[in-house]
């Protein structure tokens, strides 16, 4: 449909259908497969599914003939493509699925950020050094599948665009940081960072509440902490931290009551140490429960932010019992605090989110 050659020559016949009425009709030729899905409404628009996958094409000729804005479904993976032409990507204009996975791309068109309807692009397998700025452009984009590249970042205001998007994936790739936007992704629903050279998550987790899957495993002797806001992930299904520097889990993930899978072999736990962690995720989440508790880390200066957070009646529970210590206030024994909060009370009161400078001051 899009490219004449020798081995690829096509003729497709549309006929007349009644107003909102749905065909679908395959042709196949010896190396090609096209989907063309009509849908006719009353203005008799037309939709197309292309796939050109498996061809072993170089290059896209252009054929200006063809309408290149009624394709919604292109496929171009398992080819040797070095390049897309930006006169083709910006004529695409309704595209919805983009998929270019197994190439030879070395960049991406800055024309993609003309995109608007785009919601699934899927680049992995390239030689992808960076994707481009302009695609924050493809606001309904929902899927961003980039895995097997050689990525060392990502557009740092991606996250305050791609507001749709529920699913990031970019494993097996060269990155040292996410984005700080990428805490704003408020859909996001997997994110997949495994395989890279992650130091560091960004602070502001707790904003992603939507986040079911959490995968930054095998990042090795780089990434050697969590954030504390890991625990105000309050929607995380799956946690694997597995095979990184790890020494010591965050107290607050003990709050993570939707945490059904929790993966930290490889690490060197102290906290909680090898005895618990064998006995399964609820030893470890009771564990850090009563860590935070008081019962194992009795540290002055996780328990004066307690006491504060006590004495401005922050915790839940009206049958906890009080006790007065003359400075005017009733505060609660703090051995006897259950679920001290709910994760989203943590997240408004913490320390790092209260005194951050960024907090004040990067907006």
């Amino acid at each position: 449909m899009l490219y004449e050659s020798q081995e690829m020559r096509m003729r497709m016949e549309v006929g007349k259908q009644q107003p909102f009425e749905r065909k679908s009709r395959r042709t196949t030729s010896r190396r090609s497969t096209i989907t063309i899905v009509e849908e006719v409404d009353e203005e008799e628009e037309r939709l197309e599914i292309v796939d050109l996958s498996g061809m072993s094409m170089e290059s896209l000729p252009v054929n200006p003939s063809i309408n290149l804005g009624a394709i919604c479904k292109l496929d171009l993976s398992k080819n040797n493509l070095q390049s897309i032409p930006e006169s083709i990507t910006a004529r695409l204009l309704n595209l919805v699925e983009l998929d270019m996975h197994s190439n030879e791309l070395k960049s991406i068109p800055n024309s993609i950020g003309c995109l608007s309807k785009l919601k699934v692009l899927n680049v992995s397998g390239n030689l992808l050094l960076s994707l481009p700025k302009t695609i924050e452009n493809c606001r309904s984009l929902e899927e961003l599948i980039a895995n097997f590249n050689m990525l060392t970042h990502l557009p740092d205001t991606i996250g305050f665009e791609l507001i749709n998007l529920k699913k990031l994936c970019v494993n097996s790739n060269k990155l040292a940081y996410l984005p700080y936007s990428t805490s704003h992704l408020t859909n996001l629903r997997v994110l997949d960072a495994r395989l890279n050279c992650l130091r560091s998550l960004p602070d502001d987790l707790e904003n992603l509440i939507n986040l079911e899957i959490l995968n930054v495993s095998q990042n090795f002797q780089y990434l050697t902490n969590l954030p504390y806001s890991v625990g105000f992930l309050i929607s995380l299904h799956e946690l694997d931290v597995s095979y990184n520097k790890i020494s010591e889990l965050p107290d607050s993930i003990g709050c993570l009551k939707k945490l059904q899978k929790l993966s930290v072999e490889g690490n060197r736990l102290v906290s909680p140490p090898p005895d618990v962690v064998e006995k399964g995720i609820n030893a470890v989440k009771q564990y850090l429960c009563e860590k935070i508790n008081g019962l194992h880390d009795k540290s002055p200066k996780k328990q004066s932010w307690f006491g504060k957070l006590a004495r401005c009646s922050t915790f839940n529970g009206p049958n906890i019992p009080r006790d007065h210590d003359g400075d005017g206030f009733d505060s609660p024994n703090r051995r006897s605090i259950d679920a001290i909060a709910s994760p989203r009370f943590l997240v408004m009161l913490s320390p790092r989110r209260l005194l951050s400078p960024k907090t004040y001051f990067s907006k």
